[in-house]
């Protein structure tokens, strides 16, 4: 698989790019801003994205979704516990960063966690882990042994929960019964900051200090 990343709008949101070598079919995972960027990426590798599939639809995390999908058509893919964040993201924007970025975009396709995404020959599971957003994704590749997790857990840290949707409650448990039960090997790729590991969170991360196996 081909993996790449980009860094993208004033929040610093990991844009990630996964494509398949055999087909050049690709997906993008949470294009936050900077379109042009973006398709860079793309261009650089030669790939044809077939998806855009969000962990979740904070406004930092989509507001390149419509200039991805008027400049190639692609299909954007979320949660459907996600519509009321998708909904209040052009109030967000006014509000924290004093524009009007316009509508929000439109959702081609409701995701179901149930069945995996696929690109060319590659698959991802899809782990519903809730709690910094009603409709948080984590995807998988478990033939790589990774996982993109948005923003429900960081280097050291986990999402924030004091936003409309977020429960700490709710969140410690994704990450326990949804992220910390794939092999401690599995490289971990935030939506913010640097990557990690989920045996090296299961050890270090503050919030689950108190636990032991």
């Amino acid at each position: 698989m081909i993996i790449d990343s980009v860094e993208v709008g004033a929040l610093q949101v990991n844009c990630y790019v996964l494509g398949c070598e055999e087909t050049r079919e690709a997906v993008i995972i949470d294009p936050g801003d900077e379109a042009p960027r973006i398709l860079d990426l793309v261009r650089r590798h030669d790939l044809r994205p077939v998806k855009i599939i969000n962990t979740h639809a904070h406004f930092d995390h989509i507001l390149a979704v419509r200039a991805l999908q008027a400049a190639i058509g692609v299909s954007f893919c979320l949660h459907p516990a996600e519509q009321p964040v998708l909904e209040y993201a052009r109030n967000a924007v006014r509000a924290w960063m004093g524009y009007d970025p316009g509508e929000p975009p439109v959702v081609d396709v409701w995701l179901n966690v149930s069945e995996p995404v696929h690109f060319g020959r590659q698959t991802l599971e899809m782990r519903w882990t809730p709690g910094h957003s009603p409709g948080s994704i984590t995807f998988v590749d478990h033939a790589g042994r990774r996982a993109f997790v948005g923003d429900a857990l960081f280097r050291g840290s986990i999402g924030r929960t004091d936003l409309p949707g977020g429960n700490l409650r709710q969140l410690l448990g994704s990450i326990r019964s949804q992220i910390f039960t794939l092999p401690d090997d599995t490289a971990v790729f935030p939506g913010h900051g640097p990557a990690t590991t989920v045996g090296f969170e299961k050890l270090t991360n503050p919030f689950f200090e108190d636990e032991t196996d």
